[in-house]
């Protein structure tokens, strides 16, 4: 069983070594302690960010106090005490079929400091978050990433996409279903509840996606001080026949030159089920006065596009989100459903050794896995980050195939792509 407390946890050894032999210390960073602002005032610099107030410091100390923060620091710099690389993870969840969720590693504020790039510091960093994880019984880990060519060199690879969706307004007259229960604004300081109390229903339900926690919701609602449209929030919530909660759409409206043709952009939009979906939308696109909506991280095919007379005015970009790391095949493969039998052997190539081998992968018609470590030769062939991309069923191997990132005949695709169709699109809808 993989531990849900991770802080505790012994920093990895031979990260360790490799830092001290290049004069780097590798420590731990206690979020109670006098090094934790210089901590954030790392992480702030290394996403290009401002400097940390007091008060954002005292906010982001709470928020991160049950985190895993790990340092590296240059004690001969200027500054000894900040460190010159920053790293952040704790346990958490993903939901790899409707109903089942796997413990999952994740990864937050990797950061280097541009004087000390080219020192093997985020290898050191990655592979030893890697290490630290696998021991600790952990199948997966995961990030969601700013910048698309780092993490494959660590074996991580995209598993899940998202949308930014624009809609013209002008061209969206509403034909969907007309929602029978009601919706009201509610106050921001009370949002965090409301969030974490609908969104913890529907991420169990979609395969990619992970909880929640407070100091994500807090800024949704916009209550951190580093908030800078905290006097533009505003939230409506939807509520079924029965008064029960189902749906929070959290907003803000950006002036644009013409007064009546605002943007409506949507900090969150969670729903759980059909009915609030369709309110929320609505709501959004009949808002007066606003010429477009925008809503990040929705579904690769987003639902409002046929809820609409013309779906050519929704605009939707697609980007890869939710990347994964095969840590340990058996127990990754195995915890999912499937849709089909299958009986393969794959060949996983793993430079760094977690999932290297071949594996024999038996489906049975009930979609329940089993996978064993095997000397016979592999039917298809893939790197650990085509693995990853596979796990949830978001990529098919077809497409891999077509890269020469999976390597097999074609029937043989044909039936992984079969076995490994997700009963849901996958979808992450929040950073971290």
């Amino acid at each position: 069983m993989a531990p849900t407390q991770t802080s505790t946890l012994p920093l990895d050894t031979a990260s360790s070594t490799a830092l001290a032999e290049s004069g780097l210390e590798y420590a731990l960073v206690d979020p109670d302690g006098d090094a934790f602002a210089p901590f954030l005032r790392s992480v702030s610099r290394g996403f290009l960010g401002e400097e940390p107030t007091a008060e954002e410091v005292e906010s982001a100390r709470k928020s991160l106090r049950d985190r895993r923060l790990t340092g590296v620091f240059d004690r001969a710099g200027a500054v000894p005490e900040a460190p010159v690389a920053t790293v952040d993870s704790w346990a958490s969840e993903l939901t790899v079929s409707p109903g089942r969720t796997l413990p999952l590693w994740s990864i937050s504020a990797v950061t280097v400091a541009p004087t000390h790039r080219r020192r093997g510091i985020a290898r050191a960093m990655l592979t030893g978050e890697l290490r630290t994880a696998a021991a600790a019984g952990y199948a997966l880990a995961g990030l969601t990433v700013t910048e698309a060519t780092i993490y494959g060199r660590w074996g991580f690879s995209p598993a899940a996409w998202a949308a930014d969706v624009v809609v013209d307004t002008s061209r969206a007259r509403w034909t969907g279903p007309v929602a029978p229960g009601r919706l009201d604004f509610v106050a921001p300081e009370s949002l965090p509840e409301r969030l974490a109390a609908v969104h913890e229903r529907i991420r169990v339900r979609r395969p990619g996606a992970v909880p929640g926690w407070e100091g994500r919701w807090r800024g949704v609602a916009g209550l951190t001080p580093e908030s800078k449209d905290a006097k533009k929030i505003r939230a409506v919530a939807y509520r079924d026949l029965d008064g029960v909660e189902r749906g929070i759409l959290v907003y803000t409206l950006d002036e644009r030159e013409d007064y009546t043709a605002h943007d409506l952009h949507v900090r969150a939009l969670f729903a759980d089920g059909d009915e609030a979906l369709a309110a929320l939308w609505r709501f959004a696109l009949e808002h007066d006065l606003v010429a477009r909506v925008k809503a990040d991280l929705q579904p690769p095919a987003p639902p409002v596009q046929w809820m609409i007379s013309d779906r050519r005015a929704v605009t939707a970009t697609l980007t890869d989100h939710h990347w994964l790391r095969v840590l340990d095949v058996p127990r990754a493969l195995a915890s999912r459903d499937y849709s089909g039998a299958l009986d393969m052997v794959f060949g996983i190539d793993d430079p760094l050794g977690f999932a290297h081998g071949a594996w024999a992968v038996r489906i049975d018609d009930a979609g329940i896995a089993v996978v064993e470590p095997t000397d016979a030769e592999p039917d298809v062939r893939m790197p650990v980050g085509a693995l990853a991309s596979l796990l949830l069923g978001g990529v098919r191997a077809t497409e891999l195939a077509a890269a020469g990132l999976v390597v097999g005949e074609p029937a043989r695709l044909g039936e992984i792509d079969g076995a490994f169709a997700p009963a849901a699109t996958p979808l992450l809808d929040i950073w971290y």
